[in-house]
């Protein structure tokens, strides 16, 4: 929770700096000058609240929608072997980690899979598809878990929430005030807003999102190699690089749904640019570039870089 207020008063605080810095550079007095009547800071104001609005629901959404998408089954009370061990080692890696006991869930699916998810990454939700249990070995599923534990001692969730909320606001801020620049300087509408305006900001809101996608997308991945590195840290790195190995080979298998995939450990085939994930075979070479470097250790999940 702390992470959150912290990263919400940073972009607050970028908002303030923009605002004051339009003033202070004269864009606004420049845009008046030139019939363009548009208050910057309130419309940097209504950007980052229609930005920040959907992010933040879904994120704190996440694990009941996650629950219902994939119909997880969360295991309350261990039936069999397997799932005592399933919620054994996540409650080891957590502990070991320094973070709270999440929820351990299965859901049924045939693909080789697992997600992390949850705003509050003391109470997060790490579950593992049935295709996962049937085509890996223990040593591999741990590997896996530790991999999804590690994004939620990052505060990944959360982090690629903010970050989307940002480019959000970004988009419309910029899109409306390419259409009011048409509609002002082209079509020479004096007052009001003419068709011009939102044709023209709904196609700049198309392709600057197009761009916020490719940003948010790069972060994701970035936060992949960082999740690989600390499950290594909790699982071994053999461990690590045998699971992606055999991720590998089970690339052609159905894969989860659009929602879901950010979350996961594998997205499937995609194109690079806007790929959640990076290619097995680089995150596997970067694993194997780092197994002379210095291990992660537990203190470095509490106090990386992230966010959540």
């Amino acid at each position: 929770m702390l992470r959150l207020g912290l990263f919400l008063g940073a972009n607050l605080a970028i908002l303030a700096v923009l605002s004051v810095s339009f003033r202070l550079l004269g864009i606004e007095g420049l845009l008046h000058a030139n019939g363009v009547d548009l208050n910057l800071t309130a419309l940097l104001i209504f950007s980052a609240a229609i930005g920040f609005a959907g992010s933040l629901i879904s994120l704190f959404l996440s694990k009941t929608m996650a629950k219902a998408a994939m119909r997880v089954q969360v295991i309350s009370a261990p039936r069999t072997a397997t799932e005592r061990w399933l919620v054994e080692t996540v409650h080891a890696q957590t502990d070991q980690a320094g973070i709270g006991r999440p929820e351990v869930g299965v859901f049924d699916h045939p693909s080789p899979n697992a997600f992390a998810t949850g705003w509050n990454r003391d109470d997060a939700l790490i579950a593992v598809s049935t295709g996962l249990l049937n085509h890996m070995s223990r040593n591999e599923v741990e590997a896996v878990l530790a991999h999804e534990v590690s994004h939620a001692a990052n505060g990944d969730m959360v982090t690629l929430a903010l970050i989307q909320g940002v480019v959000n606001t970004f988009v419309i801020f910029l899109s409306r005030i390419v259409g009011l620049l048409f509609d002002r300087l082209i079509l020479r509408i004096e007052r009001g807003y003419g068709p011009g305006f939102w044709i023209v900001s709904l196609i700049a809101e198309m392709v600057l999102g197009v761009l916020a996608m490719a940003i948010v997308m790069w972060f994701s991945r970035w936060r992949e190699f960082r999740a690989d590195a600390g499950g290594a840290a909790l699982a071994g790195r053999q461990n690590m690089i045998a699971a992606l190995e055999r991720l590998k080979l089970a690339q052609n298998a159905p894969p989860l749904p659009e929602e879901m995939r950010a979350f996961a450990i594998s997205a499937g085939r995609v194109q690079a640019l806007f790929a959640s994930h990076p290619p097995l075979d680089r995150r596997i070479a970067a694993l194997k570039a780092d197994s002379s470097r210095p291990h992660i250790s537990q203190g470095d999940f509490r106090q990386g870089p992230g966010w959540g």
